[in-house]
């Protein structure tokens, strides 16, 4: 076994734990709640969940529902304040603290343990890292260490509305390249027919 191999399967392994971003206001699919729409018979959370398998610990932020894995549920203050408010909520719901945070969006059921055992490899050393498209878009799949939020991260007037590519201004994040159709998500009628067929 290489140094190389070693180190992977040491990244593999880095405990981490997620925040599944679950609240927003779902404007194009006329305010549904996006966690519950269901792809081949599962919800959209419950693909999410399954992503973020390996986190020790997991913050969704959205609307409390069952799950079959024990997760917080948590919601911004005020509500519908933005990916950035959300994503910092959930952080501070967490009652663990680890080395790494993964973030993802609920409305992307192709992420899979393997999408974020990549974005956690490609991390180290860096701020973060975030899943790319083939375009070279940053998807909302993205894994940031604890010390990079607490750098960036601006008081609780300041989050509401931030756009986060601004939040993540500054950050050295590692784009890493979609596999297959791991980045397509659910933002309108449409794109919700196209992942069903």
């Amino acid at each position: 076994m290489t140094a190389d191999t070693r180190a992977d399967i040491g990244v593999q392994q880095l405990p981490f734990c997620a925040v599944v971003l679950a609240g927003g206001r779902a404007a194009r699919l006329d305010g549904v709640d996006k966690a519950s729409i269901e792809i081949g018979g599962r919800t959209l959370l419950a693909w999410s969940l399954d992503a973020v398998v390996d986190a020790a610990e997991v913050v969704v932020v959205g609307e409390p529902v069952p799950t079959d894995r024990a997760v917080t549920f948590t919601r911004e203050s005020p509500r519908y304040g933005g990916p950035v408010a959300a994503l910092l909520t959930g952080v501070d719901a967490l009652l663990r603290t680890t080395p790494a945070v993964a973030v993802i969006a609920v409305d992307m059921p192709h992420l899979t343990p393997l999408t974020l055992r990549r974005l956690r490899q490609a991390a180290v050393g860096h701020d973060g890292s975030a899943l790319v498209d083939h375009d070279g878009r940053r998807q909302l799949a993205m894994v940031l260490t604890t010390d990079a939020i607490a750098r960036v991260r601006p008081d609780h007037e300041a989050q509401h509305d931030l756009a986060l590519h601004r939040f993540l201004t500054g950050l050295d994040l590692v784009g890493v390249p979609t596999a297959g159709s791991e980045h397509r998500d659910v933002d309108t009628w449409r794109d919700l027919r196209d992942l069903r067929t």
